[in-house]
Order: structure tokens, then sequence, then C-alpha cells
């Protein structure tokens, strides 16, 4: 192996949001006031920090803005009425309310925005707003990173989140959706950020949206939600794309959780360069397996989730190093891993599980752990 081998430390997006900016989210601030702008360039300054001092090598916003990753880009999009969908438990909640209700607890179910009319991407100047905050916290902090990302949700995650009263059917509801999010995802790598793309569809869907189908029949629908994806992704250059797909971030048993291994194969029909997959919570800390059963594509990375977002516990260095070098193997190529986290730290305001302190003290031990692992696969 190389001397001079690293592991780049990456996370999935959302970090802490600031106490100022849950105020204004919780007050439905107008986006484009001089308050709520100031609020979000602070914590956004102040997520950028924290990032560098715990030793992100790839790193975002934190998502500051954003009341929810999954239905933000509606306000970037025309044909939404002021009337909000009804959200279903998953599967496995659902099979135990009383637990449900107390694992949910104040955590806001937000469902998205019923569309009324056509669907057409109307935000570019706001997302080209956004996504400079980023660049003027680098420059305000004096930091640097390897490489910067920014979030965005597939079709799919929004078709998940949402309603539509206008169309005749859900597939070309998705189709529409996939059109007009060509300009967001073209905006964002034009921008210079690496695009990741939220798609938890393509496994927590089988909980909610299908949970009647068996695997075989799930899988036809993934097919059909990756080809809306690269509908979206027509113009965009695969190198600078990663697609994130997990079994939800909520803190539920996840038995009924799909096969990895039942799926995989139409996620390696996108037209990305990474996958971002679970492997640190005790549910799917065996996907390495998986990986080495269905070997990525030979030009594709992998982002390992080696922490777990839904536990206080911070992992130990020597922990993360190890579920590091178990993906490495089933790789094959070390080089081909950047460490990272399962999923979001609060993918929904109000939605954090770990205390926003202990946030940073886990991304630090994932740069720890990164380093180790790095060392013995030399």
């Amino acid at each position: 192996m190389s001397r001079d081998l690293t592991i780049p430390t990456t996370h999935v997006g959302s970090l802490p949001r600031s106490e100022s900016v849950r105020e204004m989210l919780r007050s439905d601030a107008d986006p484009e006031s001089d308050a709520f702008d100031d609020a979000v360039n602070a914590a956004v300054r102040d997520t950028v920090r924290k990032q560098y001092d715990a030793g992100i090598d790839v790193a975002n916003d934190g998502e500051q803005s954003r009341l929810a990753y999954s239905v933000d880009v509606t306000n970037r999009l025309t044909g939404y009425a002021d009337r909000f969908a009804e959200r279903a438990l998953p599967a496995d909640l659902a099979e135990y309310p009383e637990f449900a209700e107390q694992a949910l607890g104040d955590i806001e179910n937000i469902g998205g925005p019923i569309a009324t009319g056509p669907i057409e991407y109307v935000g570019k100047e706001a997302l080209k707003w956004d996504l400079g905050r980023f660049d003027d916290a680098v420059a305000a902090t004096g930091v640097s990173f390897t490489d910067r990302f920014h979030t965005a949700p597939s079709p799919g995650a929004v078709l998940r989140f949402t309603e539509s009263e206008y169309h005749d059917s859900v597939e070309e509801y998705l189709f529409d959706l996939a059109e007009a999010l060509q300009t967001e995802y073209e905006t964002i790598v034009d921008h210079g950020a690496q695009l990741q793309i939220d798609a938890p569809e393509l496994l927590a869907g089988f909980t909610i949206t299908y949970e009647d189908a068996s695997p075989a029949e799930f899988r036809e629908h993934v097919a059909t939600y990756v080809e809306a994806i690269n509908l979206a992704l027509e113009n965009v250059p695969s190198d600078r794309v990663r697609l994130h797909a997990c079994w939800g971030n909520y803190p539920g048993p996840h038995h009924h959780d799909v096969a990895l291994g039942a799926v995989i194969g139409e996620f390696y029909e996108a037209d990305v360069s990474g996958l971002v997959i679970e492997g640190a919570n005790p549910r799917h800390n065996h996907e390495y397996q998986t990986i080495a059963e269905h070997p990525l594509p030979e030009d594709w990375s992998l982002v390992p989730g080696v922490i777990d977002v839904k536990t206080n516990v911070v992992e130990h260095p020597e922990v993360v190093a190890d579920r590091l070098e178990r993906f490495a193997d089933a790789v094959g190529d070390p080089s081909r891993i950047v460490a990272g986290c399962d999923c979001g730290f609060e993918t929904v305001m109000t939605a954090n599980l770990v205390y926003p302190a202990l946030v940073w003290k886990k991304l630090a031990a994932l740069d720890a752990g990164a380093d180790l692992a790095a060392d013995r696969l030399r």
C-alpha cells in the first residue's frame, strides 16, 4: 500500500443548528430578511470552524438554513399550495405504536407541501446565495478543506415527503420533479461543490411506501427512482456526485429494513461516483459484507458510516479504525474509502438524537480513527 495513504473524513450533511436559527425557523421568519440572513451566516461560520477543528476534510454548511433536508427544495419550486401532506409511520414503528410515541417525543414529523400545479424550478438565485454562505464562512474563518459538498434531495425523496393533486400518476410526478431538479443539481456542481444526493427512498421507502411489497418488487421501484435520479443528473459530471441512501434516521428497531444486498445492484446504475451508506449502527454494522459480495463499480468511492448518529456514545478511535479497515478490505483498495457517518445529525430541525456538543466529539473521533486506519493500511 502507498506510504502516502490518507483516509479523508466527511459527514452526511446536517449538523446542529444554532439556537438563533431554530428560533427563526420556528417563527417562520422571512428567509429573505436581514435578520434571518445574519443568523444563518453566523451559524454557518460557527459550523465551518467546528468542522475544521474536528478534522473534517470534505465539509459543508451544515444545512443551517433548512427546516428539513427533504422539503427545503420545494421553496425553489412552483406548483405547491400552502397545505401539507401527512406522513405515515415506518412499519417497524407502526408495529410498536406506544414505543413510537415515546421514541419520537417532541420531534416534529414534518411532511411536505401538496402540489396543485405545474412543477418548475425558480430558485436558482436563492440557491446560489445559499451556496455562497460556505465560501464566505471559509474566508471569514481563515480555514480550508480538501473539498466541499452540498446536499440536495433526490426526486424520490421529495416525492416521499410531499403529495401531488395535479399529476395523473405518481410516476408522472416523480419525473416532473426530476426535470425540475436538474437546475438545482447543475447549479451546485457549477458552483464548485460536490453534489450529494439524499435518496432515502432507495432503502427507507421499503418500510413506508412499499411496506406490503416483496424485496424483489421493491427493487423494481428502486430502479425507477434511480432512473429519475439519472434524468436529473443528465448534464452533471458523475465524478462530482455521491449518492446517499439510508434506512431512515429515527430511533426505531429497524427490524423490517430491506437488505442492502437486495437492491444495491440498482444503486450501481446511478450516474454517480460515490456511495454513502450506513455501517455503524447495531442493525447495519455488517454492511461491509454486502460490499464484499456486491463490489463497487471500478470508478466509485465508498463513504461508509462509521459513526452512529442515533446514540450519544462517542466512538473510540479504535472502533472507527476497525470499521474502516473492514470496509477497506471489502472494497479492496483503501484509497477509495472516505470515512463518514451513518446519516445527518439534525436532518429535521429539533430531530437531533445526539446532544449538539457531542456531535463535535464524535466527528473528532472520526478523524482520529481515520488516521489510525490509514496508518495500518499503508
